[in-house]
């Protein structure tokens, strides 16, 4: 339960704006690299087989084996929505107040829809529809959503770092990075958490500001209840990737894609046309099947974001009585 401040008058929330300027060159930038990359790879890969490389994916996609993909992936991401869910219960819970799971299913899942363009601004919708819908004040259950964001950060790297350790022989170079960043980000966690204790800076009054609320009312349980919350997912992406990659023609080991799913997920949260960052990482980690990851970048990450889009459609009416009940 969090403290009595959350019985003060609900505040005034604001959707969640677009980009400025900069970030908006800045993935100008990032989708123009990832598309010239991507270009070159699959025109040479056709090159290679003496197509052209719109022959070439038209065959890439023609051997794939669709139905089964269709039914894994469906199975997918309704479990992902449903641990997701838990997750956004759980927080709401921790740091505000009692909310039921059936509840949350309705705000999880028409966030989804938003969710298309843009997986935070998503949470930013959660933000409004709870401040709308049951008078929570708006800047707290922002930052639940805040918690949930940074905590996601960590959670991805953990498992990055415990890919690594598994699978370091068999992963690329590049990789033999994350020890050091997993080290680095460690400290900073401790500091994080000593901050808001008040141990470390403790007339600092940063901690205080609201859309900090959660942060100050969280403990190592919390983190830690997260942590374990929603590893069910990725642990579940896992094996769902490794034989989705054989529906499309290309083996993997799940150790492997252990190592590679956290990084490729970082990468999918960039705001990127048809999800071009994430689709890139996969043709740069399986460059001698440049086609079938191209193709499967595209299809595995756009299904998913629009299926869960779907489902968030089939909640949507719900959402509108309780959004503009009187």
């Amino acid at each position: 339960m969090a403290e009595t401040e959350n019985q003060a008058e609900p505040e005034a929330v604001v959707p969640p704006g677009k980009p400025g300027p900069l970030g908006r060159v800045i993935f100008l930038l990032i989708t123009a690299g990832c598309f010239v990359y991507l270009y070159y790879q699959l025109n040479g890969a056709a090159a290679r087989e003496g197509l052209s490389l719109v022959e070439y994916m038209t065959q890439v996609f023609a051997n794939v084996q669709w139905i089964p993909w269709l039914a894994l992936m469906m199975a997918y991401s309704l479990i992902y929505f449903f641990i997701d869910t838990l997750v956004v219960t759980r927080a709401l819970n921790w740091f505000i107040e009692p909310i039921k799971y059936k509840d949350i299913l309705p705000i999880r899942a028409s966030a989804y829809i938003i969710s298309i363009f843009n997986e935070q601004i998503g949470k930013g919708a959660m933000a409004y529809y709870l401040n709308k819908r049951d008078q929570i004040p708006g800047w707290e259950v922002g930052s639940v959503m805040l918690f949930i964001m940074f905590c996601e950060m960590f959670y991805l790297l953990i498992w990055a770092t415990i890919g690594f350790v598994f699978s370091s022989a068999s992963l690329p170079e590049v990789f033999n990075i994350i020890p050091l960043i997993a080290l680095g980000a460690g400290i900073f966690f401790i500091l994080w958490l000593l901050y808001f204790q008040g141990v470390i800076l403790p007339n600092n009054q940063l901690r205080e500001r609201r859309i900090l609320h959660a942060f100050k009312l969280a403990k190592i349980k919390h983190y830690l209840a997260f942590f374990l919350l929603r590893s069910p997912a990725l642990i579940t992406a896992v094996f769902v990737y490794t034989i989705a990659l054989g529906f499309f023609g290309v083996d993997a080991s799940a150790l492997n894609l252990l190592g590679y799913l956290p990084v490729i997920f970082f990468a999918a949260t960039i705001p990127t046309p048809m999800r071009a960052a994430a689709i890139t990482f996969w043709v740069i980690l399986f460059p001698e099947n440049a086609g079938q990851m191209a193709a499967f970048g595209f299809v595995q990450h756009n299904f998913f974001i629009l299926f869960n889009a779907l489902i968030g459609v089939m909640f949507w009416p719900r959402a509108q009585r309780e959004l503009f009940r009187k």
